[in-house]
């Protein structure tokens, strides 16, 4: 358990949800929420039973990103933000990248993470919603690089993740002036993959694409993961060998015949899970 988060899990379909759970805050973060968040993903990943994961908050907004009295003088990330001699400042370093890889999370779970956005997401929400393999949104969401607002650039990954997910120029623009991208716009530029009404249509929704990815063959959908990730970050040349290899290890005549058998009869596979990464 923790303060910024729940888990509802539904074994049967192997959907799960991470809800931000703090709306009276604004689903606002705090430097304790990124190794919850890591460890949390980490967890439903090394189970093996999940298939897809929705992050979602409740409330008017999906996050408003860090709290701000976290840098505060007596605030939480005080003794990190001490910068002051070189050791210190080493150690910033180790610190900021400890929280970046809590969203490197996301990117290494074995399953896909659709994020469904309502309201506002600033900050460190936007980071967060950068990682996840594709967003939906409602019609009064929008999205904000607040850091910029703040007197620093934004250190979570949103700047290197931003300007894959729009176009160059737009991500510099968004980056440089805190404007608001709204929801008409990020679909337009492809940020988000639908918009919905309310926060009920975005709900429904995204559990409707959840059902329709749970109901793939698990190490397929895993296999496509790590693909594209793979094929994002290198040339083409580059990912069209490391598929050469991905296939070869992943390639199951037996799942292959039960998905063909389902979809000729046009009856839902029963596929296994991933199962559970052993314990070293």
């Amino acid at each position: 358990m923790n303060d910024f988060f729940r888990i509802d899990s539904d074994p049967a379909s192997g959907i799960a949800e991470l809800v931000l759970n703090r709306p009276e805050r604004m689903n606002t973060m705090a430097p304790a929420f990124f190794p919850a968040l890591r460890d949390a993903v980490q967890a439903l990943d090394d189970a093996g039973a999940t298939r897809v994961l929705i992050l979602r908050g409740e409330g008017k907004h999906f996050s408003a990103g860090m709290a701000l009295d976290t840098f505060a003088p007596d605030g939480a990330m005080q003794a990190m933000l001490d910068t002051g001699s070189a050791r210190r400042r080493l150690a910033f370093q180790t610190q900021l990248r400890r929280l970046m890889a809590s969203f490197d999370a996301l990117d290494a779970a074995r399953f896909p993470i659709v994020c469904a956005v309502q309201g506002a997401c600033v900050g460190g929400a936007l980071d967060l919603a950068a990682a996840c393999d594709f967003r939906l949104c409602t019609a009064d969401a929008f999205f904000t690089v607040q850091e910029i607002h703040i007197g620093m650039a934004a250190d979570l990954g949103v700047l290197q993740r931003l300007q894959r997910l729009l176009p160059q120029g737009l991500a510099r623009e968004l980056a440089y002036t805190g404007d608001r991208l709204g929801a008409e716009r990020a679909l337009a530029t492809g940020f988000v993959n639908a918009v919905l009404a309310d926060a009920d249509a975005l709900v429904a929704h995204a559990r409707r694409l959840a059902a329709s990815i749970a109901a793939k063959s698990p190490l397929a959908i895993a296999a496509s993961k790590v693909a594209l990730n793979h094929a994002r970050d290198h040339s083409t040349a580059d990912a069209l060998q490391q598929m050469t290899l991905l296939q070869s290890a992943v390639f199951d005549v037996d799942e292959m015949a039960r998905a063909i058998a389902a979809w000729q009869a046009r009856q839902p596979a029963a596929f296994d899970s991933l199962g559970a990464i052993a314990k070293p």
